[in-house]
C-alpha cells in the first residue's frame, strides 16, 4: 500500500577507520550526487569502525544539506537521555538535519563485552519502548516537569531539553512481531533491510505495523517506510516495493563511489518517474506529514487543506512539533490556529490572499515577535511570521543606503553595519524585528541626535490586502509611503525597507543606578538634565515598585555618541549629580555591542501584556509628582521614560504618520489594578498622544490619542484606498 510519502534516497556507508576520511568523503559525495540522506551503522564494540556519533558530528560539519542518521543506533550501549541530548545538540548545530534510526541490540556477546548486561528479547523491546518515551519527553521542554523513567531507565527528575531544531523522527529497525507492534504504536518509521527478507515479501510485517498503529489510534500512514538495499536491484523491484508495501525511502548500502553514482543517476530517476505515474493513475494523495493527533488539534474556521502549496512545508499548526516555538510572543501567550512562515515576498502575497479568505479570524503580522503590545499573536486566528525575510544588504555605499528584510532583528542589522562605521537608531533591544519598528516609529538610543527609525526609511516593499506587491517611496505611492511611517501595520505587510544609515563609531554605553527616595525631585531633575544635554546624549529612565524596607531605585541607561572618554564623562556628569549614586558603569564600544542584548531563543510569553503608553510635552514638578505617586503606589513593576525630543522634533508633524513631534518624553508602564488605573488616569490628563507600539489596550478610542486629528483623517483616506475591506485591522482600528 502506497502511503503517499515523498520519495527519498539515501546511502548506507561503512564507518571504517582504516582510512579515516573515506566515510566522510563518501558522505560528501552523497550530498553532491543529490542523495537526501547518509547513514552509518552503529557498532560501538567494533574496533575497526569509527564511533558513529563522533562520525555523524564530523560529517554534519563537513556537509551543508544532506540529512544524517545512525542505521541504527545501538540503544543498549547508548543511554537514551544522553543520546537524546546529543541528538538535539547535533540537530541544532546542523540546522535540523539529524534523523534517528533505533535498534534494540543484536550482537549481545559483543554488547556484554562492553559492560552492558544481556537482555532477553522481550526485555530489549521493553527497554527500547521506554527509551523512545524518554527521548521524546526530553525534546519537549515546553511541557515542564522532570522526567520519569521505568524499570530499565529509572531516572527521577532529570531535566528536559534542549528542544531540537526539528521533530527528530525515530525509525525502528524491526522484523519480529513485538518490535513491529512497537513500531506501529510509537515509531515514526520502519527501517528494515531487504537482505534480511530475501523474498522481498513484507506483507505480514506491514500488516502487523498497521494493525498496531490502528490500535493506538494512529493512522498507519504516519509511519514512514524506509528500506536498506544493495543498490543493484532493478527499478521495477523498487517500484513494486513502493506501490505494494509503501516504502518511500531507499538507502543504498555501498562504499563504491561509482555504484552510488550509477544508482542515483540511472535507477533512482526511473523509480521516481514510475511512482509519480502510479500515484497519478491511482489518485494517491500526497502525505501531509501530520499525525491523526495533530490533525485533531486544528482550530475551527481555517481551511487547512487550502493552504497554498508554497507555504505548506513551513506552515505550523497547533499539533505540530514546532508550535511551542511560534505560538507566543515576548509578552503574550498565544494559541493561533495557523502560523504561516513565508520565505520571500511572493509567498507573503500567497499568505495574504489566504488570510483574505478568513476575514472573520484574527490576523497577526510578526517580524520579530518582541512587540510589547502582543498583537503579533492571537487565539484561534492566523499569524503571518516574516522571520525568514531577514536579508541585510548595502545597496548604495556612498548614500549609506541599506536594504533590510522585515524579519531581520536590529542587533543583526547593527552588527552588519558596524564594519562600515554606520548605525540606525532602533529602540533599546536587539531582538526587536525590523518590520514592526520601522513602520511604527522607533524611539532609540540615538533618537535625540538622529531621530526616529522611520525618519530614515527612504523606501519600502509592501504586500497590499489584495496580495499585490508594491514599492513605496517619496515618488512611488507617496501617500502609502507617508502612512507606512507611523501606521504601517494597518496598511499592508512591509517585506523590506530601505534606510539611510548614519555615521556612528564608538559610543559610550552608560548605566547608572540611584537612590531615588525623593522620586518626584529625581524625575524633575532628570528632565532638566535631559533637556540641557547635547543631542548626542540619550539616556532612558527605568524604575519599578520599591522593595519593602529599601529606598526606591531608579536606573538611567543609554548612549553618548562619542568615542572620546572625556566627552562622555562630561555628558554624564549632570545626570550623575541628580541623586545619590548607587552604581555606575560607563563602557566604550560600538553601537552593535550596545544593542546585542537579545538571546536567539523562541519567545515564551505568558498571560496578556498590560502596557500603557503616553507622550508628555513636559516633565515639570507637577507632572513629576504624579509619576512619583504612581511609582510609590507599588502598582507598577515596570515604568520607563524615553526622551523623544531633539532631532525627532525637527521633522514636521505632517511629514509622516507619526505626528506627535512636539512631545519631549515617551512614558510607558505596566499595570492593571484599579489603583493603578486611577493614578494612571491622573497622569494621562497631561499626555498629548500615545505610542501604539507601547500600548496593549484594544479600546478603539485610543486611535484618536495615537494620531492627531489631521493625521487620522489622512490615514483613513489612505486606508480606504489600500485596504478598503479592513483586512489589517488587528493592530488598531483605523476604520472602526
Amino acid at each position: 500500500m502506497d502511503y503517499g510519502h515523498p520519495l527519498r534516497f539515501g546511502t548506507f556507508i561503512t564507518p571504517t577507520n582504516a582510512s579515516p576520511q573515506q566515510p566522510v568523503r563518501l558522505a560528501q559525495l552523497s550530498e553532491r550526487l543529490g542523495y537526501d540522506l547518509v547513514t552509518f551503522q552503529d557498532h560501538p564494540y567494533q574496533p575497526s569502525f569509527h564511533d558513529t556519533w563522533t562520525l555523524l558530528s564530523y560529517v554534519a560539519a563537513s556537509t551543508e544539506r544532506i540529512h544524517l542518521a545512525p542505521n541504527v543506533l545501538n540503544l543498549p550501549l547508548r543511554q537514551p537521555l544522553v543520546a537524546a541530548r546529543a541528538a538535539a545538540s547535533l540537530d541544532l548545530l546542523s540546522g535540523g538535519r539529524l534523523d534517528l534510526g533505533l535498534g534494540s541490540g543484536a550482537f549481545w556477546e559483543a554488547i556484554e563485552a562492553m559492560g552492558e548486561p544481556r537482555l532477553t528479547p522481550g526485555q530489549a523491546v521493553d527497554a527500547l519502548e521506554e527509551a523512545i518515551d524518554l527521548m521524546r519527553a526530553l525534546w519537549s521542554p515546553h511541557e515542564g516537569g522532570g522526567l520519569r523513567g521505568g524499570d530499565r531507565y529509572p531516572v527521577a527528575g532529570a531535566k528536559r531539553g534542549p528542544m531540537p531544531a526539528h521533530r527528530i523522527p525515530l525509525w525502528i529497525g524491526a522484523y519480529k512481531p513485538r518490535m513491529l507492534r512497537l513500531t506501529g504504536r510509537k515509531g515514526d518509521g520502519w527501517l528494515p533491510s531487504l537482505a534480511y527478507v530475501p523474498s522481498g515479501d513484507f506483507t505480514e510485517q506491514s500488516a502487523r505495523i498497521d494493525d498496531a498503529a490502528t490500535g493506538a489510534d494512529r493512522d498507519p500512514a504516519e509511519i514512514t517506510r524506509l528500506l536498506n538495499i544493495s543498490g543493484r536491484e532493478p527499478a521495477s523491484q523498487l517500484l513494486d516495493l513502493a506501490v505494494a508495501h509503501g516504502f518511500s525511502t531507499f538507502i543504498v548500502a555501498a562504499d563504491d563511489p561509482s555504484s552510488l553514482a550509477r544508482f542515483i543517476e540511472e535507477t533512482a530517476p526511473t523509480v521516481r518517474a514510475g511512482l509519480a505515474d502510479e500515484r497519478r493513475n491511482r489518485g494517491t494523495a500526497a502525505n501531509q506529514g501530520r499525525s491523526r493527533t495533530a490533525i485533531a488539534s486544528r482550530r475551527p474556521g481555517i481551511a487547512y487543506d487550502d493552504v497554498p502549496e508554497s507555504l505548506r512545508s513551513t506552515a505550523v499548526e497547533p499539533g505540530d512539533f514546532a508550535y511551542p516555538t511560534v505560538r507566543s510572543t515576548y509578552m503574550r501567550a498565544g494559541a493561533p490556529g495557523l502560523v504561516l512562515r513565508p520565505r520571500d515576498a511572493a509567498q507573503v502575497s500567497d499568505a495574504v490572499v489566504f488570510a483574505g479568505r478568513h476575514r472573520a479570524l484574527p490576523l497577526g503580522i510578526r517580524s520579530g515577535g518582541h512587540g510589547i503590545s502582543g498583537r503579533s499573536t492571537n487565539d484561534g486566528g492566523l499569524v503571518i511570521d516574516l522571520g525568514a525575510l531577514d536579508t541585510i544588504e548595502v545597496v548604495d555605499e556612498a548614500a549609506r543606503r541599506v536594504r533590510v528584510g522585515a524579519g531581520a532583528r536590529w542587533q543583526e542589522v547593527a552588527r552588519a553595519l558596524e564594519p562600515h562605521g554606520w548605525a540606525i537608531s532602533s529602540g533599546d533591544y536587539g531582538g526587536v524585528g525590523v518590520g514592526g519598528l520601522a513602520t511604527a516609529g522607533g524611539v532609540g538610543f540615538l533618537g535625540r541626535e538622529h531621530g526616529l527609525t522611520i525618519d530614515h526609511v527612504v523606501a519600502a516593499d509592501v504586500v497590499l490586502a489584495d496580495g499585490r506587491p508594491v514599492h513605496a517611496s517619496a515618488t512611488e505611492e507617496p501617500e502609502l509611503f507617508w502612512a507606512l511611517r507611523g501606521a504601517g501595520a494597518s496598511m499592508g505587510i512591509v517585506t523590506a525597507v530601505e534606510l539611510e544609515a548614519q555615521p556612528v563609531g564608538q559610543v559610550g554605553w552608560v548605566q547608572l543606578a540611584f537612590d531615588a527616595s525623593d522620586t518626584a525631585g529625581f524625575l524633575a531633575r532628570y528632565a532638566e538634565a535631559t533637556e540641557a544635554a547635547p543631542r548626542d546624549t540619550t539616556l532612558f529612565l527605568m524604575a519599578g515598585a520599591p522593595r519593602a524596607g529599601q529606598p526606591p531605585v531608579v536606573q538611567l541607561y543609554g548612549v553618548v555618541d562619542s568615542s572620546d572618554p572625556d566627552t562622555i564623562i562630561e555628558r554624564v556628569m549632570p545626570f550623575a549629580q541628580i541623586a545619590p549614586l548607587l552604581d555606575q558603569s560607563i563602557q566604550l564600544g560600538s553601537y552593535a555591542d550596545v544593542i546585542a542584548n537579545a538571546p536567539d531563543t523562541p519567545h515564551q510569553g505568558q498571560g496578556e501584556p498590560a502596557f500603557r503608553s503616553g507622550l508628555l510635552p513636559e516633565l515639570g514638578e507637577d507632572t513629576a509628582g504624579l509619576a512619583a505617586a504612581l511609582l510609590a503606589s507599588g502598582t507598577t513593576p515596570w515604568f520607563q521614560i524615553r526622551p523623544v525630543g531633539g532631532a525627532i522634533a525637527d521633522v514636521p508633524a505632517d511629514a509622516t504618520a507619526y505626528a506627535h513631534r512636539d512631545a519631549l518624553y515617551s512614558l510607558t508602564a505596566i499595570g492593571g489594578s484599579a489603583r493603578f488605573d486611577s493614578l494612571w488616569e491622573r497622569l494621562a490628563e497631561r499626555f498629548d498622544g500615545l505610542y501604539l507600539s507601547f500600548e496593549s489596550r484594544q479600546d478603539p478610542a485610543l486611535v484618536t490619542s495615537a494620531f492627531s486629528a489631521p493625521t487620522l483623517a489622512r490615514l483613513r483616506e489612505v486606508k480606504r484606498r489600500y485596504d478598503p475591506e479592513n483586512l489589517f485591522h488587528d493592530n488598531f482600528p483605523l476604520l472602526g
